[in-house]
């Protein structure tokens, strides 16, 4: 899985035509979010083949600005505070958290500055957490 960074024009249908583009070349938006700012959107979503999702966007005129490799991590839903507990670790170690949203599985989608730091407090707390 990989996050596609991707403007979009800040007006209706805009969202509609990337996920009816999409649908059409048979590609799946796994979770993501798209947030105004001004006269264009930011979105980003989790693909699984992220060059093909590109270059279908790219080739319809919506601008993908980046691939970006993305942390997937499971937070416990019964214990409050995971989030928090889990960016400070991240946080601690001197990695920055460039973008964090959801996919359809309530997983939490991380893009960082620093993939492999990341991963490593990834799999220490997946064994804390989930052993």
């Amino acid at each position: 899985m990989k996050d596609l960074e991707i403007i979009l024009e800040n007006k209706p249908g805009t969202l509609a035509f990337l996920g009816e583009t999409l649908g059409k070349h048979n590609i799946s938006l796994e979770g993501g979010g798209v947030f105004n700012n001004g006269e264009n959107c930011i979105a980003h979503f989790v693909v699984k083949d992220a060059q093909t999702a590109s270059r279908v966007l790219n080739g319809v005129g919506i601008k993908v600005l980046s691939i970006n490799e993305v942390l997937i991590q499971k937070l416990r839903q019964d214990v409050p505070g995971q989030l928090g507990m889990f960016c400070r670790k991240l946080a601690d170690a001197g990695v920055n958290i460039l973008t964090q949203y959801s996919d359809h599985s309530n997983q939490l989608i991380v893009v960082v500055d620093d993939h492999q730091k990341a991963s490593e407090i990834s799999e220490k707390w997946m064994k804390e957490w989930w052993p």
